[in-house]
């Protein structure tokens, strides 16, 4: 006979009481991820670096899509890629402490054991790239998976979108030739960097798809990456085209 999930007991009401134990944790966890759900759309909603709830939707939907071929603990995997932007250091001066505090608060006042709170803290304070040079920091199974997921919504057709997005939020200009990419050897360089846009794609998105951690998130990410491939060589090549590249003054 195969194990059972319980605990087996002589006394019916031990039985019963670790039943109910179990629903009421799985309650639990599901109005932490509505309630969650609830409040971070409703800070990013009408954010408009490309770090919006559409953003965080995608992240957390591939997150569930990635989960099914790794396995994990779902409740973590869902509560952090909710929440991977609430610590991000682009919105808090460099520093996700703020962040993180809030987060903290979020999940302790719907219930959320502080084993999970600490899985998830550790998650999003270490998620983010930090430089090409930099190595990632080790993290949990449940944190490859939504870094991967993270990273999979920053190339191909939406990279593309969000990249030039989050470059005009912060006044980049879009191409600037003859300046080359360099690569940051540091999370304080690449925090201050201020490049072009199209430098972002060879200082970061393209080196994405070869710093997956799960098999099903690199057959995923070849699509993209190609795409990302395509598009730089088009741009470029209509950049260089003669009839921009020219003084217009000799075109009068």
């Amino acid at each position: 006979m195969g194990k059972l999930p319980w605990r087996m007991s002589k006394d019916s009401n031990h039985w019963q009481a670790s039943m109910t134990d179990q629903a009421e944790t799985s309650i639990t966890s599901r109005t932490a991820i509505i309630e969650i759900t609830k409040l971070v759309r409703a800070q990013f909603e009408h954010e408009a670096t490309g770090h919006d709830w559409w953003h965080i939707r995608r992240v957390w939907g591939l997150s569930r899509s990635i989960w099914r071929h790794t396995g994990g603990d779902l409740l973590v995997v869902e509560l952090a890629a909710l929440l991977h932007e609430a610590a991000d250091w682009k919105f808090h001066v460099g520093n996700g402490a703020e962040g993180v505090e809030r987060v903290v608060h979020w999940l302790s006042n719907f219930g959320v054991s502080t084993e999970t709170i600490e899985s998830i803290r550790t998650i999003i304070l270490n998620i983010s790239f930090k430089g090409a040079k930099v190595d990632d920091a080790e993290l949990s199974l449940e944190g490859r998976i939504v870094q991967d997921a993270d990273r999979l919504d920053a190339i191909g057709a939406i990279g593309v979108a969000r990249t030039f997005t989050f470059g005009g939020a912060k006044k980049a200009p879009i191409y600037t030739p003859g300046v080359t990419p360099l690569p940051s050897a540091s999370f304080a360089e690449y925090q201050t960097g201020s490049a072009h846009t199209v430098n972002h794609f060879y200082e970061k998105l393209l080196l994405l798809r070869d710093r997956l951690h799960t098999p099903y998130a690199r057959e995923l990410a070849r699509s993209r990456h190609e795409f990302m491939e395509k598009f730089l060589q088009q741009f470029l090549a209509e950049w260089n085209e003669d009839l921009i590249s020219q003084d217009p003054s000799e075109a009068l």
